[in-house]
């Protein structure tokens, strides 16, 4: 039988936390909530290195791109938001569906990323004139 015991808790949030993801390579694990921010915690210190700002309502998904260099986040602000990790920056939003964003995810190749919304539809979203959402 497997067994797991607590080894850290991470402290920050001001409201509940809804979503969470490991960066590719493992550094990094990116922490989401009802506080409307996404934080970004260095796993060998477990210290939170950066707090991104910019959705109006909760954080309800994230995920890594393959090459960890850009954050996806999902919002109960129906759109998504695409993150440069090393400054923070917000790059794009994305807008299309009527309700909130409940999962999303990026093909491995980088080449699609799909959201799933309390709409009851899954969007699939590329960039413009490149078959390459992300480089």
């Amino acid at each position: 039988m497997l067994t797991f015991e607590s080894i850290q808790i991470l402290d920050g949030h001001t409201a509940a936390v809804r979503a969470l993801a490991f960066s590719p390579d493992g550094t990094l694990l990116a922490t989401g909530g009802e506080d409307r921010t996404i934080r970004l915690w260095d796993v060998a210190s477990w210290k939170c290195v950066q707090t991104l700002s910019g959705h109006p309502w909760s954080v309800s998904a994230l995920m890594f791109a393959p090459d960890g260099a850009v954050l996806i986040s999902g919002s109960w602000d129906k759109t998504m938001k695409l993150w440069q990790v090393n400054t923070g920056k917000e790059i794009t939003a994305l807008v299309g569906h009527t309700d909130s964003v409940s999962c999303v995810a990026i093909a491995p190749n980088g080449s699609t990323i799909v959201s799933g919304s309390q709409d009851k539809t899954v969007k699939l979203w590329q960039r413009c004139g490149d078959n390459r959402v992300l480089e």
